[in-house]
């Protein structure tokens, strides 16, 4: 029996040691997995927060002992939200600790749309973060994660990318992408009937001389003093853009015409008192300023665009350095919009092939059957098949920019005709094209024309370009430029609605040109009024003897005629000599003048 009980003791000594052993690989078992659990989350690039139940720090990797400032021995057993401290990027409020949110069971845990992890030490640190509850078997929580990781670069790169897409670089201020859709945001709450807004539109005065006569370097500074200057005179919560150029948008939240008046006005006075000094020059500008009321009625982003503009027009129109409300019953404002109009209409012409080459002779006097001399004109046929006179639609064209493709194609049109009618033509015939203000002011356009005479093989000597008295002293240094290259190529020009101006004599002597032609208001009163007679007279003879040809426009009858002849005109032209007449439209089509 001793034996037997000897034996069963050895055994359960044998088998105490086998379970204390089998326990004993356990533990160590478990010691090495919990040792690679720890090395696995030190080496982890994301930051690691593990906590329990109770929201109390129970691991932090390397990472995150980085980024929040807290060791691990520190921070082991302290409630989460003392070491993980979040914000919200863009108002800086701290927001409900997602981890609490986790561990209460909550799947709406708060993450802000820009998580800002506030170190212990005073960084700041954009984050990205991930909050994942920790369950057992049995799903009950028993912790939680966070995984979070610094983005600070990225979100600064995004923030810079999108600063960028919204602002002008030169001024710093919102640019008219950002502008217009701010714009249609207040446009919509108008349109519901709940707010008044303002839309101040902003054209500067004289710019353009800052820019000619110190360069453009000089007229970006003069930008960024200006903007710098504005801001502060207008509220936090209105916007100030630059829209191009030298145009600034203003828009005014909250704000009735009354009000808006007001702040425009202010505005006007800061711009009008503003003095830009350059290399010891100084200049002041000043600022045309179109007003718009933003109502329930007053239609969408492209109307309110439509309508500052125009107001804005008016101002410059009526004396510059001024405020226009805009009015949609003002006459002006009506001529405005039809000009608007005329763009589109224009644009349609051109793909439907609706302009034409008109001539008009002019005529040596005394008068002579010989006729080598035609003035092009341009017609417009509308979608009705009616024809439409010059002066109902260059004005727009003018306004919006579109008469140097205008020009173009009347000048490419010419040439081809002229090609295609060579042996019908004289080497005597002279053909006159009108040329616009803005061509003049084209560096490329006398390029373009000597193109032309290359091409069609047109003696340039067979060309008159017209240029109008008042185009030609707005636009002087370019216009001089282009008149003297083209002239040494064979070309001649004449000075148009001579007499129009007030200082005509005065730039004569100093403008490369071949002949004159009298204005017509003059000739065509000439027999009743007496001052216009002696601007005629007078016109004649200070062209001879300057050596140019005269050319007088408005010819009605032989009355006039008779009197210029005595009075010694070289030509005439008007309606009283020759009816305009179309200029061969299927040759011209042949000739391959094209569509700009």
């Amino acid at each position: 029996m001793a034996v037997l009980g000897l034996a069963a003791l050895g055994v359960a000594i044998a088998v105490s040691f086998l379970v204390v052993r089998r326990t004993s690989h356990a533990e160590r078992a478990l010691a090495r997995e919990k040792e690679r659990a720890e090395v696995t989350l030190h080496s982890i690039g994301d930051a690691v927060i593990t906590t329990d139940n109770l929201g109390r720090i129970s691991h932090l990797n390397a990472t995150a002992e980085r980024l929040t400032g807290w060791p691990l021995t520190e921070a082991h057993g302290r409630m989460v939200d003392e070491v993980y401290r979040v914000v919200d990027d863009r108002n800086r409020l701290e927001v409900f600790n997602p981890i609490a949110a986790c561990l209460l069971g909550s799947d709406a845990a708060s993450h802000p749309a820009a998580p800002l992890l506030l170190a212990r030490g005073g960084e700041q640190y954009a984050i990205e973060q991930s909050v994942s509850p920790i369950r057992e078997h049995s799903g009950d929580i028993v912790g939680a994660v966070v995984v979070f990781r610094d983005v600070t670069k990225e979100r600064s790169l995004a923030q810079e990318l999108a600063w960028q897409a919204s602002h002008d670089p030169l001024t710093g201020l919102v640019n008219r992408h950002e502008f217009e859709r701010r714009l249609a945001i207040l446009a919509d709450t108008a349109r519901l009937g709940r707010e008044h807004h303002t839309l101040l539109y902003v054209d500067l005065d004289q710019f353009k001389l800052v820019n000619d006569t110190c360069g453009h370097i000089a007229g970006d500074e003069l930008l960024r003093q200006l903007a710098a200057m504005l801001v502060p005179k207008i509220r936090s919560v209105d916007t100030l853009a630059r829209l191009g150029g030298d145009e600034f948008g203003v828009l005014l939240p909250d704000c009735n015409v009354i009000q808006g008046e007001a702040i425009a006005e202010k505005l006007r006075q800061e711009i009008s008192e503003f003095r830009f000094v350059w290399e010891n020059k100084t200049f002041a500008v000043g600022a045309s300023v179109g007003l718009v009321e933003i109502v329930e009625e007053s239609g969408g982003l492209a109307a309110l665009l439509s309508a500052a503009d125009t107001a804005c027009y008016m101002a410059k129109e009526r004396g510059r350095n001024r405020i226009v409300v805009h009015a949609p019953h003002d006459a002006d404002v009506r001529r405005r919009h039809g000009e608007i109009e005329w763009v589109s209409k224009l644009t349609r012409a051109f793909e439907e092939n609706r302009f034409h080459l008109y001539y008009q002779e002019i005529h040596p006097l005394p008068l002579r059957e010989c006729c080598d001399h035609r003035e092009i004109l341009l017609r417009l046929v509308d979608e009705q098949g009616q024809i439409v006179p010059p002066m109902a639609f260059i004005p727009a064209a003018e306004r919006y920019n579109l008469m140097p493709t205008i020009d173009r194609w009347v000048v490419r049109g010419v040439l081809g005709w002229m090609r295609d009618h060579k042996g019908r033509l004289s080497p005597a015939t002279s053909i006159s094209i009108n040329l616009s203000g803005q061509s003049l002011g084209d560096d490329a356009f006398a390029d373009f024309v000597l193109e032309q005479f290359r091409v069609t093989g047109v003696p340039p000597a067979q060309i008159c370009f017209e240029v109008t008295e008042t185009a030609a002293i707005a636009n002087l240094t370019r216009a001089m430029h282009l008149m003297t290259v083209l002239r040494e190529s064979g070309c001649r020009f004449s000075l148009d609605d001579f007499g129009a101006g007030m200082s005509s004599f005065a730039y004569l002597k100093n403008l490369p040109v071949d002949s004159i032609k009298i204005d017509g208001a003059f000739v065509r009163d000439m027999l009743t009024d007496p001052m216009d007679f002696a601007m005629v007279e007078a016109i004649t003879r200070i062209g001879h003897v300057m050596g140019l040809t005269t050319i007088a426009e408005y010819v009605e009858n032989d009355e006039i005629v008779r009197r210029l002849t005595e009075l010694g005109v070289d030509f005439a032209q008007g309606f009283g000599i020759h009816r305009p007449a179309p200029l061969a439209i299927e040759s011209l089509v042949a000739a391959g003048a094209q569509k700009p």
